[in-house]
């Protein structure tokens, strides 16, 4: 009986502790969902902002504003096809570029390195994400598209160059340099979070398959890459944000021409480069908000495109899960 009761003494304060630390469970709720308001709010205040200060550009051009090609200040006639074209092209070059040496560079760092190398290595290429991106324009220009950019170009442009995706003439600044670096930029965000994906794949799975019989390629192919392809679809999706978004490096070697043809190998424009370009020269009312709705088309059309990706993701996860519970 003495010892229950002094086991109940000393267990008292410990509950009474708990239930003063329980009560601060409201308040963390709280702050936690007014960070998530707060995020959303956000987003709304700039998608508000930047339709009410296109509203001039919006009434004069309407949806012909997307349809045209015809960018004239002085006649104040604007078109964003041109820009709009170059930010898919460019991004999507860049995507095919960087996803395949990512998913490689992933599957090396978490399958196949020594340990001796398996972190210098991680830290290098993580390090890649942090440089800035002036930085590798400058490296570009200077560079990147004179030794290596042009003479791709030309070699495309000499067995390929019948395909409009390879006509000449060969300029330094194009397309195809502005897609080579940002598959640089967006090659270490893939890798390092595809590599967290092959990492977090439970051992037992691939214990499982190599019990099995299966080869290492068989394992990560057949096991480790649907197991864990939610991830690397997100991992994907955000490389395609940082390449829709990317301004500096992309104005500093992309050539910012008003050129229409399909050739990789010319100059163009992309929604950030013609804002980061003219902004500031931009003299009249209309002028500078057909510059603004631009940035609202990239806003529009990354939210959409993270929308959809989300979906996929979903979509993929829940096909996952129904095969694991089948």
């Amino acid at each position: 009986m003495t010892a229950d009761v002094h086991a109940d003494r000393r267990a008292a304060p410990v509950a009474r502790k708990s239930d003063a630390w329980n009560h601060g469970d409201p308040l963390f709720r709280a702050l936690t969902t007014l960070a998530a308001v707060a995020v959303l709010v956000l987003v709304l205040a700039i998608g508000a902002e930047l339709w009410r200060s296109s509203i001039l550009s919006r009434q004069a051009f309407g949806l012909s504003f997307l349809t045209t090609s015809v960018w004239d200040p002085v006649a104040e006639v604007f078109g964003a096809l041109p820009f709009l074209a170059g930010t898919l092209v460019t991004s999507i070059v860049a995507l095919v570029i960087a996803v395949p040496i990512s998913l490689g560079v992933a599957i090396f760092l978490s399958e196949l390195s020594p340990m001796w190398l398996r972190q210098p290595l991680g830290f290098l290429i993580e390090l890649l994400a942090a440089v800035p991106s002036v930085v590798y324009g400058l490296w570009a220009l200077f560079a990147f598209v004179p030794s290596f950019v042009k003479p791709v170009a030309l070699a495309l442009n000499g067995k390929l160059g019948f395909l409009p995706l390879f006509a000449g003439p060969i300029y330094g600044p194009s397309r195809l340099a502005a897609s080579l670096v940002l598959a640089i930029m967006v090659l270490p965000t893939i890798s390092a979070i595809s590599r967290d994906v092959f990492r977090a794949v439970p051992v037992a799975q691939r214990e499982a398959a190599l019990s099995l019989g299966a080869t290492r390629w068989e394992t990560i192919s057949q096991v480790l890459v649907p197991y864990g392809l939610s991830g690397l679809l997100g991992a994907v999706i955000l490389g395609l944000g940082r390449a829709l978004g990317e301004t500096i490096a992309v104005t500093m070697v992309i050539g910012n021409n008003l050129d229409a043809s399909a050739s990789l190998l010319h100059p163009g424009y992309t929604m950030a480069s013609i804002i980061a370009n003219e902004f500031a020269e931009a003299t009249s009312e209309l002028y500078i908000q057909a510059l603004i709705e631009i940035g609202l088309v990239l806003f529009v059309f990354t939210l959409v495109i993270n929308l959809i990706a989300r979906l996929l993701i979903w979509r993929v996860a829940r096909g996952t899960v129904s095969e694991g519970r089948s």
